[in-house]
């Protein structure tokens, strides 16, 4: 039986480079499969301990932020027995769909780190040495800001607009009874949409080494910047200026650090190009 050559990146041809990619996605698909099989078991502790957490009068965010309000003196909306809503289902397949959902949101939650590292697989052999070596961290870094932004999104976002939103009422005739597929959705849009945000100074690295971005740049539209970041923060939060800058804060920090990486890289260019330079020299 003949041996199968595997080919250098330089020698691939285009319809080769789908090939490979091709089973990347393979590969990240299973693993996610996988991860969400697990959490489809995991059915009562994703649910009535996770999912239903910020339901919950007594969860963490609201006992913190209901003493901050106290020791500051402030109002006191997050100090409640409970938030007036009951959570039902009303399709046949609504509970079902809402599992299988939630395992698959699941699944790609914990596989994430792996997904990254098919990734890195695919995009590793074109670049030089120095650039993998450089770039050993981008798996491990990446992973902890997406998870940083998960919890963000899940003990900030969730509870600050389940509070607001659940509670709402325009009169008191109404009461809120809300359907399971709309609060899986802002849990889970919350938590993933957070988790994107936080991978913002990864892509403003990537975007400085293709030289789409630069620190002068970034500081030239910080403005604009922070008019999207309040675009992003009321879209992801209840209708109300302080969930917005809550919101706000962490992604404007995100901002500056990105600015600052982005100098870092170009300063490590630079300095890699004149020493190339002075090599030819030599």
């Amino acid at each position: 039986m003949a041996k199968k050559v595997t080919k250098s990146a330089d020698e691939m041809s285009f319809l080769d480079h789908l090939e490979e990619l091709r089973w990347h996605l393979i590969r990240a698909t299973v693993a996610v499969l996988i991860a969400a099989g697990i959490a489809f078991m995991a059915k009562g502790f994703i649910f009535d301990v996770i999912l239903f957490g910020p339901k919950n009068a007594d969860f963490i965010t609201y006992d913190i932020l209901c003493k901050a309000a106290q020791y500051l003196g402030l109002n006191e909306s997050f100090c409640f027995d409970e938030i007036p809503f009951r959570i039902q289902s009303r399709t046949m397949a609504g509970q079902f769909s809402a599992h299988m959902w939630t395992a698959i949101t699941a699944g790609f939650i914990i596989a994430f780190p792996y997904i990254l590292y098919e990734f890195w697989r695919f995009i590793s052999p074109a670049l030089h040495e120095k650039e993998r070596s450089a770039s050993r961290g981008f798996i491990i870094i990446s992973s902890i800001l997406f998870f940083i932004g998960v919890l963000f999104g899940y003990y900030i976002v969730s509870p600050l607009s389940i509070n607001f939103l659940g509670s709402y009422q325009v009169s008191e005739e109404v009461f809120n009874d809300i359907d399971l597929s709309s609060y899986m959705g802002l849990v889970r849009t919350s938590a993933l949409a957070s988790g994107l945000v936080f991978e913002l100074p990864i892509i403003i690295f990537l975007l400085t080494k293709l030289g789409l971005a630069t620190p002068e740049s970034l500081k030239k539209y910080r403005k604009f910047a922070l008019v999207g970041i309040l675009i992003v923060s009321a879209v992801i939060t209840p209708p109300d200026i302080a969930s917005q800058v809550i919101v706000a804060i962490p992604v404007l920090i995100l901002y500056e650090i990105s600015i600052f990486i982005s100098r870092l890289v170009l300063r490590k260019q630079l300095k890699e190009e004149r020493e190339n330079q002075l090599t030819k020299r030599d």
